[in-house]
């Protein structure tokens, strides 16, 4: 199994957090391969250039099995896909913001569903997605996706740097703070700010901060620390508190993920 990211160029990384490969050889014994994704307030361009996997989700939008290419909006949802063959997968983990960029429609259009690519972008959809499976290795497909998007970003209407900003602060910052804090943090009334916020990331002010705190709490993934040390650290108010978002947005109870055991966190060893 290899995973790796790749950085963006300099004009994107505003936007792309960073590309990435994914890649896995079954073993003879290995008849299958399953994959958790979890919750997460960032999106992904995601692009299957060896094997497909297909969605078996209980939450399951009704994207069709078999896709090669997509947009994975942020969501609010876990969910599992599977395949029976070897596979790769090349993506860009996108700021949520970078959907009214790039692609010109409101963050919160898109959450919790995953789009054919071909179905997003027409004809230069089916185009990208050609180019991106013909091509010979990942630093390739690095740079026609790199291309692409620098592309889109020169063609697209401009949006509200402040909500930028105010995104990237919520998911990198180390504060917990909550919505009227960052409200205020961004000169708004917090009426204005819930509204403005959810274009650009998809959710409300309060379930994005709820989203970037597990994230920051499954980046501890494979630490010494306790689960109790990890959930004061990542700001929550309380043990129980922890458990209720670990499982309603990975599937699994903190204690079970953590493990090693729990799907889809293979590559975390890596």
């Amino acid at each position: 199994m290899r995973y790796y990211t790749i950085q963006p160029s300099e004009i994107l990384k505003p936007y792309i957090r960073c590309f990435w490969v994914f890649e896995h050889d079954l073993a003879v014994d290995e008849p299958e391969y399953i994959y958790r994704s979890v919750a997460d307030g960032c999106a992904e361009i995601v692009f299957h250039y060896r094997g497909v996997f297909d969605d078996i989700s209980e939450n399951n939008n009704g994207v069709a099995a078999n896709y090669r290419s997509g947009l994975h909006a942020q969501t609010s949802q876990f969910s599992r896909f599977i395949i029976k063959e070897d596979f790769g997968i090349f993506g860009a983990y996108l700021y949520p913001y970078a959907i009214p960029r790039l692609f010109g429609m409101p963050a919160d259009e898109t959450t919790n569903t995953q789009l054919d690519l071909q179905i997003l972008l027409g004809d230069e959809g089916k185009f990208l997605e050609e180019q991106i499976m013909l091509a010979n290795d990942n630093a390739e497909r690095t740079g026609i996706l790199s291309a692409f998007l620098e592309k889109q970003l020169l063609n697209s209407r401009q949006i509200d740097k402040n909500m930028m900003t105010a995104v990237r602060y919520a998911i990198h910052s180390q504060q917990t703070g909550n919505v009227n804090e960052l409200a205020e943090k961004f000169s708004l009334s917090t009426r204005q700010f819930d509204r403005k916020f959810k274009v650009y990331s998809g959710f409300s002010p309060k379930m994005y901060l709820r989203l970037t705190r597990l994230q920051k709490a499954l980046k501890q993934y494979g630490c010494n620390k306790s689960l109790t040390r990890v959930a004061y650290e990542c700001g929550y108010y309380d043990q129980s508190h922890f458990i209720h978002d670990v499982k309603a947005f990975t599937g699994y109870h903190p204690g079970f993920y953590f493990s090693g055991k729990a799907e889809g966190t293979e590559y975390r060893d890596i």
